[in-house]
């Protein structure tokens, strides 16, 4: 009897996250959309949190519309999408009514397959997202956060999978985004899967530690059902497991997987052509260092981290972070590093690295998670830092969902008043830009703000070099050209070679010395003492006014850093005389706030 392997290509989605961090365009991706819909895939994964993200952060795109626009030109193929349960593609958990408009919204513009997964495995944060996939008529499937602590067993996992069966799942996935479950330890738990619950198995596994491929073998050999790959990965180091790969191992058996691998070279041959003009983008951490193996971090994790401690010139405690995460992720009861878990867990080691003493400036997210807004755990919480943040308060226990008021309908007028007020624009389809405004209340508004404008800005690549890479390369003619390229502020000199072939970048070395962030020198003034801000980021709250006093330790600023909300505390008591910051506003370590006196 034949077991056909079924495959679910994740290429548009992976190719804005890994190892990009969210810079491909829905024009880079549309000229190739046909030729991916007619090699026969079971799903495209085309959506999530990060291309969500990446729209409106970066390219200026409306996420809403590019799914349309994806789904027009791919009618043959059922597009998927990964939502973190009730947090959705936000860094909070949203009301029911907020879930249930999200999921009718997304599968309305294209989407079939609804990877439902919590970034705490609580099973209890799924259900409202799994009820509102079944009663629109999509496919639910449960995910399984794959993760290996003192606190975890092969039993948890099964629990888990029967859970999500009884809820209305459709399929489990098994989500290992460190790509480190061990082969041997995959075959057994794909087999106990099967045994236990009557749903197809799904796998998806990073190659980051270079294990993926032998881990789908045993997978292959446990009966697995679906393999998430990626047609295209610009590093081999990252990004999921080669599709020709597996095409090409199963080729001749009984799990042969029918498809077209001619088609998917005629992809990657775009795809590498195309990607030519973001070679600058790419990470340089090395993946498959032994200590990545030891660590189990997802690559997208590694990412991020290496992007952000360049960004605040850090580069060089990239060791230092690597070692203090899973002391973090210890204290707050061994989340699985996926879905926002992982930015919590690696926001909050980045900062006790920066700051020099552990837990001096925690995140919303971290106190979240050890209050129990997110969920349970499945280990323990370090009980000094829980004592800590609870403040004499009590855990909650409950499904945090169930202290969410009903919130649609006030967020929709929070953001009509804000539109007015600041000559919005909002779309014939309000409900979508209620959503975005909903998940991402600072990135999102000011992408809604400038989406008609021409002048805003989007990914600083030039479009001299957009313009040589859309042409083939066979039949690019011509010599070398330069450009200049800024890439998160730092501007590169780049050569387009005679195709489009990019090379030779180098930095412009700005001839003004640079003040070294961990060593700022803040004026102070007669009114009193500055505050500098601890970290970089922008200013997502300012919650005093000049001439309020404040005590020690009060919340005064919050600054969006990394995707989480870092609270800044006032050092001293005394009167607010002077801020020199706003709402919006991006700002440098050791930059004056706010001047106490």
């Amino acid at each position: 009897m034949s077991k056909r392997l079924a495959l679910t290509d994740v290429v548009l989605r992976d190719i804005d996250q890994s190892p990009l961090t969210a810079h491909f365009s829905l024009e880079d991706l549309l000229p190739i959309a046909e030729k991916l819909d007619q090699i026969g895939f079971w799903s495209l994964e085309t959506w999530s949190e990060a291309t969500f993200d990446s729209c409106i952060r970066y390219l200026g795109e409306d996420p809403w519309h590019r799914i349309r626009e994806l789904k027009k030109a791919m009618p043959n193929t059922r597009q998927q999408m990964v939502l973190s349960g009730q947090k959705l593609l936000g860094y909070r958990h949203y009301a029911d009514d907020v879930v249930t408009k999200f999921v009718e919204h997304a599968h309305r513009s294209g989407i079939d397959i609804f990877t439902l997964f919590d970034g705490m495995n609580d099973v209890r944060n799924l259900k409202v997202a799994v009820e509102s996939v079944v009663k629109i008529g999509g496919h639910a499937q449960g995910a399984i956060c794959y993760t290996s602590s003192p606190a975890h067993n092969l039993q948890i996992w099964l629990d888990m999978a029967k859970g999500l069966e009884e809820m209305g799942c459709h399929s489990i996935v098994i989500k290992d985004m460190g790509g480190v479950l061990n082969p041997f330890d995959a075959y057994e738990l794909v087999s106990s899967l099967k045994k236990t619950v009557n749903l197809p198995i799904s796998m998806h596994c990073q190659a980051t530690a270079s294990l993926s491929t032998a881990i789908y073998q045993k997978a292959i050999e446990a009966g697995i059902d679906i393999l998430n790959t990626s047609c295209f990965s610009m590093s081999h180091a990252y990004g999921d497991a080669a599709t020709g790969t597996l095409i090409t191992m199963t080729q001749g058996t009984e799990y042969e997987t029918g498809l077209d691998l001619a088609l998917l070279d005629e992809v990657v041959t775009y795809l590498d052509e195309v990607s030519q003009k973001y070679k600058q983008c790419e990470a340089s951490f090395c993946a498959t260092d032994v200590q990545i193996l030891m660590s189990k971090l997802p690559e997208y994790m590694l990412t991020d981290i290496d992007n952000q401690l360049k960004e605040l010139s850090a580069g060089h405690m990239m060791s230092d972070v690597l070692q203090e995460i899973p002391r973090v992720r210890q204290d707050l009861g061994f989340p699985p590093l996926v879905g926002s878990s992982w930015q919590v867990v690696g926001t909050q080691a980045v900062l006790n690295v920066l700051t020099g003493e552990r837990y001096k400036t925690i995140t919303k997210e971290t106190v979240g998670v050890l209050k129990g807004e997110y969920g349970s755990t499945a280990g323990a919480k370090n009980a000094e830092l829980l004592a800590l943040v609870l403040d004499g308060t009590e855990e909650i226990v409950c499904r945090p969902a169930d202290l969410i008021d009903d919130e649609f309908e006030t967020l929709k007028t929070e953001l009509e008043h804000i539109a007015r007020d600041k000559n919005i624009s909002l779309s014939d389809q309000i409900e979508e830009d209620v959503l975005t405004y909903a998940l991402f209340p600072q990135i999102g508004l000011k992408f809604l703000e400038n989406r008609n404008n021409p002048d805003a800005d989007k990914l600083a690549v030039d479009t001299e070099i957009a313009t040589v890479t859309a042409t083939p390369v066979s039949q690019a003619v011509g010599v070398s050209e330069n450009y200049s390229v800024r890439v998160n502020g730092v501007v590169y000199q780049v050569e387009v070679a005679s195709g489009g072939a990019i090379s030779n970048i180098d930095p412009v070395v700005d001839s003004t010395p640079a003040i070294p962030p961990s060593a700022p020198v803040p004026v102070a003034s007669a009114g009193g003492s500055p505050l500098v801000a601890p970290l970089a980021g922008n200013v997502f709250k300012v919650l005093v006014q000049p001439g309020q006093h404040v005590a020690a330790n009060d919340v005064i600023i919050i600054i969006e850093a990394m995707k989480m909300e870092a609270e800044v505390c006032a050092l001293n008591s005394g009167v607010v005389s002077q801020i020199q910051i706003k709402e919006g506003d991006s700002v440098t370590v050791g930059d004056i706030l706010m001047t106490i006196g």
